[in-house]
């Protein structure tokens, strides 16, 4: 623009204003709204009159006015409806409970844009996508809804902790806006890092008897700033090879992590498992699950007594691994300081 050419100070310009017929939200007397607030509202039909006034550096003020006719105008707002937010206080670090926050709201006519995002007591906002699977598609009129993970799915860190207002924005194609506000309080929030330290396992042998038990010890750090779920069976126990720990009643719970023994003529992934820690280490919240709190290490060891040789390998490669059960086995994790295996059968 500086070097466009432009009239001498002083000269006349023309000056233009576009008016869509949207001014700032209002209320017609007797109207009120329940859950939501008109930002932006369309003038009703009629005539309304204009006015144009500009002052100069002297002070010296003149207007112009006229008349402007409004009408078929779209004054049906998009109204929102039911924003809810559940649950209202949510922990995103991947434990399996309580990692999402549900976002739903009912939209009353098609609009041009919706948004949904949290605000920050710093002013942040962290913008939510709609879920693939919202009963309304995008633009339509109907109940639409909103997944959040906080970016931990991802691997990406969550905002802080804290209490966020939850602001859902609507706007038609005319361009009335609305918006409704709710709370969602996040706490413990983290991605959580845990590893065999340094990759190492001691094993108690590199040959068993049928019937032997075969030992292991190894280390779990959880280096993560957030405590990490775990499950039974604790540290200590022995299986049979023919169990695994569904036998034992420890069926996979969603985030949790555990220590797992796996040979290759295993019929199922880590057929045997094991908590993070023991009781010396542990610790419990108040629904009775166990956590290894942040920056911590625990001992964990456990063994297998074979009571048969099945598959046709052997000897047989023999490995730990940590398990987010339901979420991955990072390679970090997986296939650590395997054991050449032979088992003596009569």
């Amino acid at each position: 623009r500086d070097q466009e050419p432009r009239a001498p100070t002083g000269e006349q310009e023309p000056y233009s204003v576009y008016f869509s017929g949207v001014v700032r939200g209002y209320t017609l007397p007797g109207e009120t709204f329940e859950g939501f607030t008109v930002v932006q509202r369309v003038l009703r039909d009629g005539v309304y009159t204009w006015v144009v006034e500009a002052t100069d550096d002297t002070g010296h003020t003149e207007q112009v006015t006229g008349t402007l006719t409004i009408a078929e105008a779209d004054t049906a707002l998009p109204e929102l409806r039911n924003l809810t937010v559940s649950p209202p206080v949510f922990t995103p670090n991947r434990d399996g409970i309580s990692d999402r926050a549900r976002i739903n709201v009912f939209v009353t006519k098609p609009y041009a844009t919706l948004l949904v995002y949290l605000v920050g007591a710093d002013g942040t906002r962290y913008h939510i996508a709609e879920d693939e699977r919202s009963p309304a598609r995008p633009g339509e009129r109907g109940l639409h809804t909103f997944d959040y993970d906080a970016g931990v799915d991802l691997g990406a860190d969550p905002p802080p902790d804290g209490t966020y207002t939850v602001w859902a924005e609507v706007q038609d194609a005319v361009g009335q806006r609305v918006v409704s506000t709710s709370t969602l309080t996040i706490q413990n929030g983290g991605v959580p890092r845990a590893y065999i330290l340094n990759g190492e396992v001691e094993w108690s042998a590199r040959s068993v008897a049928l019937g032997e038990t075969l030992w292991f010890t190894l280390t779990v750090e959880n280096d993560s700033p957030i405590p990490i779920r775990t499950s039974g069976p604790p540290p200590g126990t022995v299986y049979n090879s023919d169990q695994n720990y569904a036998t034992l009643g420890e069926t996979i719970q969603s985030g949790v992590f555990r220590v797992g023994i796996h040979c290759e003529n295993a019929l199922i992934n880590y057929p045997w498992r094991w908590a993070v820690g023991d009781s010396s280490v542990l610790v419990k919240d108040e629904e009775g699950h166990l956590y290894l709190p942040p920056f911590t290490r625990a001992v964990v060891t456990g063994g297998i007594r074979f009571v048969s040789v099945e598959g046709k390998r052997n000897p047989q490669y023999c490995w730990a691994g940590l398990i987010h059960e339901d979420v991955e086995i990072s390679p970090v994790n997986d296939r650590v300081d395997p054991v050449f295996l032979f088992i003596q059968a009569p």
